[in-house]
This record gives structure tokens, C-alpha cells and sequence, in this order.
């Protein structure tokens, strides 16, 4: 019996080892094949940084990516789910399928110069504040160093990358997920441009929104004010009632808002006036009662000051559904990567525009460190599309040191940093760790199953996808 078990544990230490030998030749292949890419994929990124298109008007950026793609050898569809940035590309065939998901647009009003004082571009008022010139590139070339890989060594199974336009409160995800276009999906990865290297199991804040439009009467604000009914009288009761709910709603709620509209004249009753609401929880359920509730405020803004009030949802997203097992495996490729490293230049651009942070302290060092692991059941922070995508499919994602320690996201310090070669090294640091983790779930046996075992248990077995947007189409006017 003793010989048995040594024999045993002898097979399964050389199955290991074998194994491991087999990752290492991938992972070398991979980090090659990116290594060598990496001007070709900066200067993609920097032509994205340039164009600074908004949600669901990127059409040079979702074309540069998908004419990439196609060169590439993926067959590209474009357009999809009625949205015309939209776009799948796939190599391969049969299962697994791995996809890796991929944002290309930019934010209003935070146009930068890539350099260490504030200057807004002046011939453009948008910016990549969030980085998603480097998403988008980073994940087509993590999934086109997967697609030699399978080419070289034959293997089975189908890569895709999705191009997702309009993260930035269009919610092109959702849109995605309701259209079916992941139910043929085993596994999602994702990442995100930060100031620091993790990859996390974590979730994120669902999000509803809606821009509540109050309709008056005009008149002469001094001759016959008695005549006039004010839009801008409802939107200031609404918000006012919704700043009072404040203190009734769970602790972990989030509510924000900006008056869009507020009336073109003082001495004219405002006809018309429009503020746009964001509604965050941890969990979905409570961001539809909230919402509920916000919609009642406006409805009894409304009646008080006798104007007219509709609203239109423009966005909605689940929290993100963590998944420790893909998680771990991510993680452990972005130990193997490492974080990123400064040259004098960099170094030097670093700590200058570090000085405009205050009192945000301020470590360069932890740019080359990898956060340790960690499972974050309840989102804090900020919200994401791709939360619908991980209730419906296992999904996993990272973040990479694409800007300077201390950086906050949607600043104008992030549009600088991420227009020079640190956010070119940090989107290499993504694009190698999605590749090699992508690579791995081809390789491994078991881990898509448990992987999907887990979101299982975390969604319920009987739950049912239904979106926070009800039945309305992509707003794809939303950011006119």
C-alpha cells in the first residue's frame, strides 16, 4: 500500500510539473509576442487619446480597433446589439470561450495635456479621464497574442473581444447582455486603468439614472410673473426633497446630481428646466427603492410648483458579482507581470505633477508593487456595465498602474498621465495578465466549472436576468 501511495503522489508531482512546464512555454510565448508589440499598441493608444470621443460617438476608435482586430485574423462583426461602435470579434471555434471585454470612450469636459500642469486641449472639450483609450487597446492586443498562441499549438476553443462602447453612464454592456451576445460565453475578463496594480475579487456599486425634465409656462419674470410657471422651480423642489431623503436611505447609498438646464434669462420664467440623477447601492434591489423614491420627489415637485415633469432612464447596472476562483488565477499572472516600472523620465514627470495632488500622499514605488488578494463582497466607489455582464457569465478583472500613485479617476491628472508612455507601460502589464490568464483557462481543466459553480451560489440557482433599463433602447443621443 505504501509503494501505491508513493507511486500516487510521484505521478501527480511529475503531472504537475509537466503542466507548469506547459504554462511557462505559453506564458513565454505570450509575453514575447506582446513584448514585441508594445510601440505598435502605444501609438494605438495614443491615436484613441487623441480622437477623445464620447459614448456611443466613438467611431474612429471602435474602427481602429476593429480594422486591428480583422488584420489580425478575428472575424469582426460590427454594429451589434443596435449600437453602431459596437462590435464582436472572434477566432477559433467549439469551447471553451473566453472573452475579453474592451471600452474605447472618453468624458466631457476634461480635455489635458499630457504634461504635469493643468491645460485643457483647446480644440476639444473631452478627455480620457478613465483610461479607456488604454482598455480598449490593451484588451485587443491581450486577445490577439492569444489567437497566435492557439494558432501555433492548434488550439481549441474561441477567443472573443468585445468592444463595448459608452461605459461612461451609456451602459453599452447592459445592452449587450439583453441582446444575448455573451450566452454562448464560459468566462469574461476585464480590466481597468488605476493608479496602482490589483486583481481582486471585488464588486462595485449598482447605478440607475435618469434625467427628470420639468415643463412650464414662460412669462415676464417681473411684468406677469403671475402668469409663468417656473421648470427650474421643479427642478430645484425635487432636488431639495431628494436632499432631505438623504438621511432615511442605508448608509451605502449614493445620490448625485447636476442641473442640465436651468433656463436661458432671469428676467424670463424658466419654460423649461432638466437635472440628470445618478442612484448608487451596493445592492440592486435597494437602488430600485431608492430610485422609486426619487422618482416620487419629482413627481411631487411637480405638483407643487403646477409644472409638467417626465423623466427618461439613460443608464442602469447591477453591482459586479466577484469571483474568488477566477480571481486567484488572475492574481497569480499578475504576480508573474509585475508591476511597472519608471524610467528617469517618468520618474521625474511622477513626482512633478504629484505636487498637485495636496495632501494625497504620494509613494512611487507602489507603481511596481502588486496589491495583495482580496475578496470584496459590497462595492464602494464607483460603478461599471460590466456588473450586468457578471451576473449572466463568470467574469474576472484587474486593474493596472496606468497613472501616477495617487492619482483619482475622471481628474485631469489622469487624462495627462495616460497620454505619455506610463499609461503605455501599465496597459502592457493588463494586456499581459489578461492574455496569460486567458491562455490558462484554455489549458486548464475544471476551473471554467467551479468558476461557474461560484457565481451559482453567489446569484442563486433560480435567479433571472432582468436589466435595471427596462425596455428602452441605447440612448445614443445621450451625450448631445
Amino acid at each position: 500500500m505504501k509503494s501505491l501511495s508513493t507511486y500516487i503522489l510521484a505521478l501527480l508531482s511529475l503531472t504537475a510539473f509537466a503542466q507548469n512546464e506547459e504554462k511557462d512555454k505559453t506564458d513565454d510565448f505570450i509575453l514575447e509576442r506582446l513584448d514585441r508589440q508594445a510601440e505598435h499598441y502605444s501609438d494605438m493608444a495614443m491615436q484613441i487619446w487623441n480622437f477623445a470621443e464620447l459614448g456611443y460617438q466613438e467611431r474612429q476608435s471602435s474602427q481602429l480597433l476593429q480594422d486591428e482586430l480583422a488584420t489580425a485574423g478575428f472575424d469582426v462583426q460590427p454594429g451589434v446589439a443596435n449600437m453602431p461602435t459596437a462590435f464582436v470579434a472572434t477566432y477559433g471555434s467549439g469551447s471553451p470561450v473566453i472573452a475579453i471585454l474592451g471600452e474605447f470612450d472618453a468624458l466631457p469636459g476634461l480635455s489635458q495635456k499630457a504634461q504635469t500642469t493643468k491645460e485643457p486641449v483647446t480644440d476639444r472639450g473631452a478627455g480620457h479621464a478613465c483610461g479607456h483609450h488604454l482598455f480598449g487597446v490593451g484588451s485587443s492586443a491581450a486577445g490577439i497574442a492569444v489567437k497566435e498562441w492557439m494558432e501555433k499549438e492548434n488550439q481549441s476553443g474561441t477567443i472573443k473581444i468585445f468592444g463595448t462602447p459608452a461605459e461612461e453612464g451609456g451602459a453599452g454592456k447592459v445592452y449587450m447582455v439583453k441582446a444575448g451576445l455573451f450566452d454562448d460565453v464560459d468566462v469574461v475578463l476585464h480590466w481597468h486603468p488605476s493608479n496602482s496594480n490589483s486583481a481582486d475579487a471585488s464588486s462595485s456599486l449598482a447605478n440607475k439614472s435618469a434625467k427628470f425634465r420639468f415643463h412650464g409656462q414662460a412669462s415676464h419674470a417681473a411684468g406677469a410673473p403671475e402668469r409663468g410657471r417656473s421648470g427650474l422651480d421643479g427642478v430645484e423642489a425635487m432636488n431639495h426633497m431628494v436632499n432631505l431623503m438623504r438621511e432615511h436611505v442605508p448608509a451605502e447609498s449614493r445620490i448625485h446630481y447636476v442641473i442640465t438646464r436651468g433656463g436661458e434669462a432671469p428676467n424670463v420664467v424658466p419654460e423649461f428646466a432638466e437635472s440628470f440623477y445618478y442612484c448608487r447601492h451596493p445592492q440592486a434591489d435597494q437602488v430600485k427603492k431608492n430610485f422609486e423614491w426619487i422618482v416620487q420627489a419629482a413627481e411631487g415637485a411637480a405638483m407643487g410648483t403646477q409644472t409638467r415633469m417626465e423623466y427618461e432612464v439613460i443608464h442602469g447596472l447591477f453591482n459586479v458579482v466577484p469571483n474568488e476562483v477566477l480571481g486567484k488565477m488572475m492574481h497569480r499572472n499578475l504576480l508573474k507581470v509585475g508591476g511597472v516600472y519608471y524610467d528617469e523620465s517618468e520618474q521625474a514627470f511622477a513626482e512633478e505633477i504629484s505636487k498637485s495632488f495636496g495632501d494625497i500622499p504620494f509613494s512611487i514605488e507602489s507603481a511596481k508593487a502588486v496589491v495583495p488578494f482580496k475578496v470584496i463582497e459590497r462595492g464602494a466607489g464607483g460603478s461599471t456595465d460590466v456588473g450586468d455582464v457578471s451576473w449572466v457569465v463568470p467574469t474576472a478583472g484587474m486593474r493596472a498602474a496606468t497613472w501616477v500613485p495617487g492619482t483619482s479617476a475622471h481628474s485631469w491628472q489622469a487624462v495627462a498621465a495616460g497620454g505619455t508612455s506610463i499609461g503605455a507601460k501599465g496597459m502592457m502589464v493588463a494586456a499581459k495578465t489578461l492574455a496569460l490568464t486567458a491562455a490558462e483557462l484554455f489549458m486548464s481543466e475544471g476551473v471554467i466549472e467551479k468558476a461557474t459553480d461560484e457565481l451559482i451560489r453567489r446569484t442563486g440557482k433560480d435567479f433571472e436576468y432582468k436589466s435595471l433599463l427596462g425596455d428602452r433602447e441605447p440612448p445614443l443621443d445621450y451625450r448631445n
